[in-house]
């Protein structure tokens, strides 16, 4: 995942010499206020030889960014990123987005090649107006929203879409189990997780493991679906993110359910550089780690995306 996605190929170039490894997937994302079907980001990425991710994200992205901008206060931003009623979940439930919805369908089945869709990412916390902590969405209302639109693409025939359901690492005791918001494994195919190594909040050095195991287990307990680290990267911050790397790589063989990492190759210059070319050490250790042999898989059109564990 890069900054500018499919519009701009200069970070995937730069991440794929760094890595000396052609990524498999590309995730990028798309605001519902701002972003009708267009199939050309889909074929940008799928001729690169990779399979589109789309972030498909019910809200008006640009409130957020022109006040971040502006410098207004967090509060602020916060409260114009989180409270778009209009992209409340029951309204999404309802059908006022059918005709919008129906559209991408249609466009997506047209493509008549694999496409992944994770669908209203993070919604276990209240950054975004789909959360529902925030925006007057009430329990249930994910799972709802989830399944219109799960629904809606099936009645249009648009069976090329893998689901993926992507909840935020477990970050706070007090929020309800992530089983709440899971729509069931009839409407998932892959269950992606965001986890980062970070020193925002804390000076701990944190394995791969002491990041994701928690989560894992939970999702266990209520999903036999396939994982995918669909948001993960390392802060360099105490000079350790080489060393997470490669130590992330010697932990994965142990995880036989994760089938697949997509990093975030993004240097958010108000918060961390989390490329993987952010320094030579830092680009030797995942091209060290990526070069292992179970690694060596090459998307094609054809391929049959693998949904269950047993497969």
């Amino acid at each position: 995942m890069t900054q500018e996605g499919p519009h701009d190929f200069t970070s995937v170039n730069m991440f794929t010499a760094a890595a000396k490894r052609q990524p498999q997937v590309m995730l990028f994302g798309s605001g519902w206020a701002s972003d009708t079907f267009d199939r050309t980001p889909f074929d940008r990425i799928k001729d690169r030889g990779m399979l589109p991710m789309l972030g498909w994200e019910p809200w008006d992205y640009r409130l957020g960014e022109a006040a971040i901008k502006k410098g207004l206060p967090t509060r602020e931003v916060d409260r114009l990123r989180n409270e778009q009623t209009q992209y409340r979940l029951s309204h999404i439930a309802r059908g006022d987005f059918d005709s919008y919805l129906r559209s991408w369908a249609e466009g997506i089945k047209s493509l008549g090649y694999p496409v992944a869709i994770r669908f209203a990412h993070e919604m276990n916390g209240y950054w975004y107006p789909w959360c529902e902590l925030v925006n007057g969405n009430r329990p249930g209302d994910y799972v709802k929203a989830w399944r219109h639109v799960h629904d809606l693409f099936r009645a249009a025939g648009a069976t090329n879409v893998t689901w993926v359901w992507s909840p935020n690492n477990i970050w706070d005791d007090s929020l309800p189990k992530l089983s709440t918001f899971y729509p069931g494994d009839a409407y998932v195919d892959w269950v992606g997780i965001s986890g980062y190594y970070t020193t925002v909040f804390t000076s701990d050095y944190r394995p791969f493991d002491v990041i994701f195991d928690r989560i894992i287990k939970e999702i266990h307990a209520f999903s036999s679906k396939p994982l995918v680290i669909t948001e993960t990267g390392a802060s360099d911050a105490y000079a350790r993110k080489a060393e997470w790397i490669t130590q992330t790589f010697r932990l994965l063989p142990r995880y036989k359910d994760i089938i697949g990492v997509i990093w975030f190759e993004v240097n958010k210059k108000r918060e961390v550089d989390w490329r993987i070319v952010s320094s030579p050490a830092v680009a030797q250790a995942f091209a060290k780690g990526v070069a292992d042999p179970r690694y060596q898989v090459t998307w094609s059109p054809d391929m049959l995306l693998r949904t269950k564990l047993e497969d």
